[in-house]
């Protein structure tokens, strides 16, 4: 299929992911909000758990939570549920499209480790399976019970997911698939236990039984998970437009400071809409700020040593360009993947070069991001090269 109809599919599945994503995503962070803001009033209805009272759109509302099943639950009780799964789908649709479809760019690097595509997709689903499967073992074992040992085990969890992902495939591969492997375990939550508990409570509460009150436990549980793993799942769906994450030699490290940063920035929100004291939850901004200092700091430029005394002429720096640079960037690119050049840049002549030297430093020399799964094997020789020309113009 030709590439210009595959970057048309890209993205309209795109679109749609980001579509049903914010719809996800804002039923996620509204219900946990309404959930702390809830109050019991002196005037309620009968099993009413707690009320509260919005405005919004120049009307008002007020909302009830019950904890039992009023006399009567209307045929269009609205659950909340497809945005979940179609966030999912949309995601796998287009982690096919993008990096399965296109293996050998986006999601093999041979400098990491040398993988067929067939192989490499293989380990693709064998990781969002085997990440699922961990997860809800340990919160079906006593480890469950326990929600800061919990937590930590999720953290070890997805850092070490994370340490494998970046040993197997490219930088751009191993943080995409960090999301996809904490979007997984966020959709399968709705999936495989809220709404099934849900339902099952429903089912007790028409037939006037009493529900068993570990269904509606565990769908809360697995309802504030999805919450605190947010934050960073969005960051990794993003990482790759951003070279310094995608293309940091400890990138896995990088991950924990952003579950840190994410989970500490979440639980802040959500204890302000709960009303808590600020005492009690003030240590998660000098903790926010610690991770996020930390992730300056090892993300900082760190220039590659080239002798200046190295000497490189206009035709060896475009003998270099035309095997690792214009295979993509070119008026007509002779790789498989492009119809055009990426973001419309040019490599082909030394002017071109110049006007976009930064980039070129940032992506090539500085860091490894380019060539995209270094398929053309440039050494840092050859980075040395070019970035001595380009320190000399």
């Amino acid at each position: 299929m030709s590439s210009f109809y595959v970057e048309w599919l890209n993205l309209l599945i795109r679109w749609s992911h980001l579509i049903v994503g914010i719809g996800w995503i804002g039923t996620s962070f509204y219900f946990i909000a309404l959930d702390l803001s809830l109050k019991k009033r002196e005037k309620m209805n009968p099993g009413v758990y707690g009320t509260a009272w919005e405005v919004h759109g120049g009307g008002f509302y007020h909302v009830e939570k019950y904890l039992v099943a009023p006399p009567a639950l209307p045929s269009d009780l609205i659950w909340y549920k497809w945005e979940a799964y179609l966030t999912w789908v949309s995601g796998f649709l287009l982690l096919i499209v993008q990096y399965y479809w296109n293996a050998n760019t986006f999601l093999i690097d041979r400098s990491v480790l040398p993988l067929l595509p067939s192989q490499a997709i293989v380990i693709s689903v064998l990781t969002l399976v085997g990440g699922w499967l961990i997860y809800d073992q340990l919160c079906k074992s006593p480890i469950g019970k326990n929600t800061p040992l919990l937590a930590v085990c999720l953290f070890v969890l997805i850092v070490g997911a994370a340490y494998l992902l970046t040993h197997v495939f490219s930088g751009r591969g191993a943080l995409i698939h960090v999301g996809a492997f904490i979007g997984t375990i966020m959709a399968v939550n709705v999936f495989g236990i809220i709404v099934p508990n849900q339902k099952k409570i429903v089912a007790s509460l028409l037939k006037h039984e009493a529900p068993d009150p570990r269904l509606g436990a565990i769908g809360k549980q697995r309802s504030v998970h999805n919450n605190y793993l947010t934050l960073p799942v969005l960051l990794m769906m993003v990482s790759n437009h951003y070279p310094f994450l995608t293309g940091h030699p400890q990138s896995w490290i990088l991950v924990a400071f952003i579950l840190l940063l994410g989970g500490s920035i979440r639980h802040f929100l959500n204890r302000h809409e709960a009303h808590d004291p600020l005492l009690k939850y003030v240590w998660t901004v000098p903790l926010a700020a610690a991770a996020l200092g930390v992730l300056l700091v090892m993300t900082a430029p760190k220039p590659l040593d080239i002798d200046p005394s190295l000497t490189v002429s206009d035709a060896q720096v475009l003998t270099l360009t035309a095997k690792h640079c214009t295979m993509c960037h070119a008026a007509r690119p002779t790789h498989d993947g492009f119809d055009a050049p990426p973001k419309g840049v040019l490599l082909t002549s030394t002017d071109q070069l110049i006007l976009h030297k930064d980039q070129i430093m940032a992506q090539a020399v500085n860091g490894t991001a380019m060539p995209l799964g270094n398929e053309t094997h440039m050494t840092e020789e050859d980075r040395k090269t070019l970035g001595a020309w380009l320190q000399s113009h």
